[in-house]
């Protein structure tokens, strides 16, 4: 695969998420306890929507060859005028003029569902449930080429950029071979580069999984936990900020453990982080060992779980994972 260096692609998706978290912003900033206490999903529904019409919008104008591969289609909204006003009245904020069909049109150009030679995948609020308790979401896209994570954008629009700043908000970004990145979620700023941490006694490690049992098995990974001699709480967070948070160093492992059979994993629920991670020195692979294939379309079809380490700790979690049955 010839190397490209990718540096508009990455100004493109560096620009199109920074842009969809300012409507993110805007939509969590009006969630009160009232819309909580009824557990009103209509927020992050609305934030959804209009975070993936403006980043198709913009790949769609830079790349009008590139098909996306995103989570959400308009269908829903064409049922649900008021919750389409909302969308169109916040994408509107920060693209001036824009109507009903056009919102519908951009949100549908995410509506790829098969592999193609050159791709890009977009969640466009990952961690649901966190964004509606006002924690941890992100917004995360790659571009997929030749079956391979070629660039990832990966926005924590809650996460501190290090762990003692008061301060919240930040992008990691990724080109394969060039290393990770963290950027300020805002403006302009030097790129700092991020690394994993070169922990290599596995009852030091910290890990982290998901807040939601429903994303992975809590009872399993206890189990891993044990058996690696770790006895240091899981730090629960969700979504893709996990990749972030081990990628810089902050956690070492990261387990998605298998919740029921035949369950396939969402290539948007990992490919940013994946890139993020590995090349800021860390390794990502399956429940078995097997490298993740962006190969198969919307799935990770070829894959069972997904673990991601500091690297060093990478084997020893397998083994760990096999001793205590984890299939």
């Amino acid at each position: 695969m010839t190397h490209t260096g990718y540096s508009r692609e990455r100004s493109v998706a560096l620009q199109a998420v920074r842009e969809a978290t300012a409507l993110c912003r805007a939509v969590q900033a009006q969630i009160t306890p009232d819309i909580l206490s009824k557990k009103d999903r209509s927020p992050v529904t609305v934030a959804d929507f209009g975070s993936q019409a403006l980043v198709c919008r913009a790949i769609r104008e830079a790349f009008p060859d590139d098909p996306i591969i995103a989570e959400e289609d308009s269908a829903a909204l064409r049922e649900n005028p008021a919750i389409l006003d909302q969308v169109v009245s916040h994408v509107a904020a920060q693209r001036p003029g824009v109507d009903a069909e056009t919102v519908r049109a951009w949100i549908d150009y995410g509506g790829a569902q098969d592999y193609s030679e050159r791709f890009w995948t977009l969640d466009p609020i990952d961690g649901t449930k966190g964004f509606l308790r006002r924690e941890q979401y992100a917004i995360a896209l790659a571009l997929i080429v030749g079956g391979e994570v070629q660039v990832a954008v990966l926005a924590c629009p809650n996460l501190p950029p290090t762990p003692d700043a008061e301060e919240t908000g930040v992008v990691y970004v990724a080109v394969r071979g060039q290393g990770a990145f963290r950027v300020p979620l805002d403006g302009d700023g030097e790129p700092m580069p991020v690394r994993t941490s070169d922990l290599r006694v596995p009852a030091h490690a910290r890990f982290c999984e998901s807040v939601e049992a429903g994303h992975t098995s809590h009872n399993d990974a206890a189990e891993v936990a044990a058996r690696l001699g770790i006895t240091a709480d899981p730090v629960r967070l969700d979504s893709q900020a996990k990749y972030a948070v081990v990628a810089r160093g902050e956690a070492d492992i990261y387990m998605r453990l298998p919740t029921r059979p035949g369950y396939v994993e969402k290539i948007w629920d990992h490919a940013a982080g994946s890139l993020v991670v590995t090349e800021a020195g860390g390794r990502v692979t399956d429940i078995h060992g097997k490298p993740l294939a962006f190969d198969q379309g919307w799935g990770l079809q070829q894959n069972r779980g997904v673990i991601v380490t500091n690297g060093p700790l990478h084997d020893q979690v397998i083994a760990a994972l096999k001793a205590v049955g984890v299939q």
